[in-house]
């Protein structure tokens, strides 16, 4: 039978060691393809008397990776591209309320592997299954527009692809959808506190990409896949796109003078069972940066003009902050 396009499935499971196969623990809910095979081949020159190539051919290296597609973020799986991607966060209880939180640091300092958690990744369809271990993300993006939900999508890097069957038994997991309806937009000054003045009425869309700075170091170390997830420095940006108002204004003024910035988006999702600081599902972004690019020259929606304005992130000493993503769910763990 060959295989169907609607039977196509990812799933994954936390890794106790890097690069060690587990089964997987749960099914992601999205677009699903399969795993690419990125492993090198060479055809080496030659000459041998032939006007024609011959058949040699070797494979020096092998990789593998999964490039999730754009799918709708929600408040229990987004975690889990953020623990491949920045760190392995400890879930706290929001005290004696239901919610528990998730936070995740961008990071200032190198990582090591152990600080974030690798996965493995089983994805294919009804007729062959492959498998991955140690994979990580190397860059992902949430983006959200006015009216939609937030979409998140992610590049995965693997050591290698290999057939497997997937493990049986998995539930389909229950989830919530993160709306750009519900999303708040604060600017501050570096001087004071992120989160502290709304910008009501203005948010069209925004869009986070992060490249983690974890890449695969191959190394002499007796096999051909990559020998560890290493950081070289994670980078990102934060564009923004408004109406063009006081806001808008009052941005190009900053970007113009080399003005540094807290930006926050905060989109609260269903009522906990039980609140304390938190009384509902939240997801929020937390970046302080420079307005690196500003343009307000062409942009409309719907006959209203737009701008666009880009955060390029960094750490700034008088806020002590480079930036964070926290989620509050009730999970008591990530499966």
């Amino acid at each position: 039978m060959s295989g169907i396009k609607v039977l196509r499935k990812i799933q994954l499971g936390g890794e106790t060691t890097a690069g060690t196969a587990v089964a997987a623990d749960f099914i992601w809910r999205g677009i699903a393809t399969g795993l690419e095979d990125t492993r090198e081949k060479v055809r080496p020159e030659e000459n041998v008397g032939l006007t024609s190539m011959t058949t040699r051919q070797y494979t020096p290296k092998i990789a593998a990776q999964l490039s999730m597609a754009a799918t709708e973020a929600t408040f229990e799986q987004l975690p889990h591209i953020l623990e491949a991607a920045l760190m392995n966060a400890t879930p706290v209880q929001d005290g004696a309320g239901s919610g528990y939180l998730y936070t995740y640091n961008l990071p200032t300092t190198a990582r090591a592997v152990t600080d974030i958690k690798t996965y493995t990744i089983e994805g294919g369809d009804n007729q062959q299954a492959e498998e991955m271990a140690y994979a990580f993300v190397s860059e992902f993006k949430i983006s959200m527009n006015a009216g939609k939900a937030w979409m998140v999508s992610a590049t995965w890097q693997g050591r290698e692809a290999s057939t497997t069957t997937f493990t049986g038994a998995l539930a389909i997991p229950s989830i919530e959808e993160i709306l750009t309806q519900e999303t708040k937009l604060y600017i501050d000054a570096v001087g004071g506190t992120i989160g502290t003045t709304e910008i009501a009425c203005t948010l069209l869309s925004a869009t986070l990409n992060i490249t983690t700075g974890l890449i695969a170091r191959f190394t002499a170390s007796g096999e051909l896949f990559f020998c560890v997830a290493e950081d070289v420095g994670m980078r990102g940006t934060l564009e923004l796109t408004f109406l063009h108002n006081t806001t808008a204004v009052a941005t190009k003024a900053n970007w113009r003078a080399d003005t540094p910035a807290l930006v926050r988006l905060e989109a609260d999702g269903s009522a906990l069972d039980t609140g304390a600081t938190y009384t509902y599902k939240t997801a929020q972004i937390n970046c302080a940066g420079i307005w690196n690019t500003f343009d307000d020259s062409d942009g409309d929606d719907e006959g209203t003009n737009t701008a666009v304005a880009t955060l390029d992130l960094g750490y700034d000493e008088t806020a002590a902050l480079l930036g964070s993503i926290l989620i509050v769910n009730e999970l008591t763990a990530l499966p």
